[in-house]
């Protein structure tokens, strides 16, 4: 009985997500829709914003990284404010999932209405509006041709080309191949991921072994990531090597 007791005691002292503590700070952005206050890794609920090595193209139909540019606005528009996030989950790879405020603005709202981010309608509609609003106003990835963030990681040939602009010929390939072309497709995005024989997903930083008899061929599975973070969210492990 009094084991029982005991341990009834023990569940009421552990706080619930709902009565946890607030995450408050300043924030390093590590991509559009994840970021770091202290130790504490948040992805941003409720939206879902392209991966910081994904490409686009513009209404000139030009290639530009609106993965590094959704990362870099998030990172400018918060500079030096306090965030403010409250915790509603923690999800599979370990990170808080929270909706958060800096400055008193929902700043997941500010990420979509810019268009800089899409709601995640498989969690929640409470963004829709304001994608209806980027969309309209051509904001952001809306000023051309994108891939949905969450279908450009399982892409293939027959994925849906979202945006303003009608998709220029050959728009697929160049959104398809965006992550895995012979060139990093930006300064900070040089981690190689590949699949070895076993069909795992391997990441090389630049002073692995084999960094450079890796090539990158979308043929091969590979693709390029901007963070060690990133590449093991993908389900990546580092080489052994």
């Amino acid at each position: 009985m009094l084991r029982k007791f005991l341990i009834a005691l023990s569940l009421l002292a552990v706080p619930s997500l709902a009565q946890a503590a607030d995450i408050t700070g300043t924030a390093k952005v590590r991509d559009g829709d994840s970021v770091l206050i202290g130790n504490t890794r948040i992805r941003l609920g409720g939206i879902d914003a392209p991966s910081g090595d994904q490409l686009c193209l513009n209404n000139k139909s030009e290639r530009w990284t609106c993965g590094a540019a959704a990362r870099d606005e998030l990172a400018k528009y918060t500079e030096g404010k306090s965030w403010v996030c409250h915790t509603r989950a923690i999800d599979r790879r370990g990170r808080t999932v929270a909706r958060c405020e800096v400055g008193g603005e929902d700043i997941q709202k500010w990420l979509v209405r810019s268009g800089w981010a899409l709601s995640y309608t498989r969690v929640s509609h409470d963004y829709d509006a304001d994608e209806a609003a980027a969309r309209e106003a051509k904001a952001g990835m809306w000023q051309g041709a994108f891939i949905a963030p969450w279908d450009w990681r399982v892409r293939n040939k027959k994925t849906t080309i979202l945006g303003a602009t009608k998709p220029p010929e050959g728009a697929h390939s160049i959104l398809l191949a965006s992550a895995s072309g012979p060139v990093a497709p930006s300064p900070d995005c040089t981690i190689k991921g590949n699949v070895n024989t076993a069909g795992e997903c391997i990441y090389h930083t630049p002073t692995s072994r084999w960094y450079t008899q890796i090539k990158m061929k979308i043929s091969k599975g590979t693709r390029w990531f901007c963070s060690v973070e990133e590449a093991e969210a993908a389900g990546c492990r580092e080489t052994k090597r």
